[in-house]
């Protein structure tokens, strides 16, 4: 496996127009942050797996034929019997930005247990990739470590992208002590503008990682700004990169998933030894590109773009 990433997957319910008798229609859309890391990794060719748990219904039913349809390896996908495949509804302002209601109390994706790892399938894999809906509780926390523990052993490089969803935890110092787990772990750190400045407390960026470099070794550090663009942090080098903004932007879900696949499909390629300040924004360049094609359709997980059109936003922009 070139990457494995352990997390939730979960129906994403994005509003979708207004019905005859005026009611909000809402389409479900298969999502999760991890899977989505792994469906645009699929695209670029690469063998991925997912290790996680949903419901045994009807929406556990959908999530796992899509995953498979998009060819993401399932053998480490669990079912439930007893709980529910979670849901979360998405509420889409008008710049694109969103905001969540979950019912999650508890959903499949928190029953995961420490048994139901799959060792074989972590023990096999370049990188592997998680990120904090896996540490909101106890047990499915135990797990998440378990799984980090197995692919540190083997030698695969650990990428990390703590996704906060502030209503899933019990308090937000719950929150920072699993985000400070995850930082002592990884190699690769993603993560956006507004929870590197909530974690270290910082408004600038840099002074931000400096503060995370000071308590931790993390050899790349990548810092989603939005609208802003990019910005890698990489020995003694900060490179940043301007997004592609795209006027055809409807909605944000997926554009920092997509950017972190990006990231990794780099490391894949070339490691993470050695990287000079042209890879830095060759990487960034087509993390970001990839990133503002997905803005522009709703959902995520299904409609990763493709190399091609990935290429031809960069070239049209040169």
């Amino acid at each position: 496996m070139d990457v494995v990433a352990l997390g939730e997957l979960l129906i994403d319910f994005t509003e979708n127009g207004i019905s005859s008798q005026g009611n909000p229609l809402f389409e479900a859309n298969p999502g999760g942050a991890p899977c989505n890391v792994l469906a645009m990794l699929t695209k670029l060719g690469h063998k991925t797996a997912f290790i996680g748990k949903v419901g045994n219904d009807f929406f556990g039913k959908q999530l796992e034929d899509a995953i498979k349809e998009i060819g993401i390896n399932v053998t480490g996908l669990r079912k439930d019997d007893k709980v529910h495949t979670t849901l979360a509804l998405v509420h889409t302002y008008p710049d694109g930005d969103r905001d969540f209601s979950f019912y999650r109390d508890p959903g499949a994706d928190m029953m995961l247990t420490e048994e139901e790892i799959p060792e074989e399938l972590i023990l096999e894999t370049r990188i592997f990739h998680f990120g904090t809906l896996s540490m909101t509780h106890e047990n499915v926390r135990r797990a998440t470590k378990k799984a980090v523990a197995i692919a540190k052993q083997a030698g695969a490089i650990i990428s990390f992208d703590p996704n906060i969803r502030e209503p899933l935890w019990n308090s937000m110092d719950e929150a920072r002590e699993q985000v400070l787990y995850g930082l002592g772990q990884c190699h690769i750190l993603k993560i956006s503008d507004n929870e590197i400045q909530w974690l270290t407390g910082k408004n600038d960026y840099t002074e931000a990682v400096k503060w995370i470099r000071e308590k931790y070794d993390i050899p790349l550090i990548l810092v989603s700004m939005g609208k802003e663009g990019s910005r890698a942090y990489y020995q003694d080098r900060m490179v940043e990169k301007a997004p592609f903004i795209n006027e055809n932007t409807i909605e944000t879900t997926g554009a920092g998933d997509t950017f972190c696949a990006c990231v990794l499909h780099y490391i894949c390629k070339h490691g993470l030894e050695n990287l000079t300040e042209k890879n830095l924004k060759e990487m960034l360049t087509y993390a970001n590109a990839a990133a503002s094609i997905i803005t522009t359709r709703k959902g995520a997980l299904r409609v990763m773009p493709r190399p091609e059109e990935i290429e031809a936003l960069i070239a049209g922009h040169h």
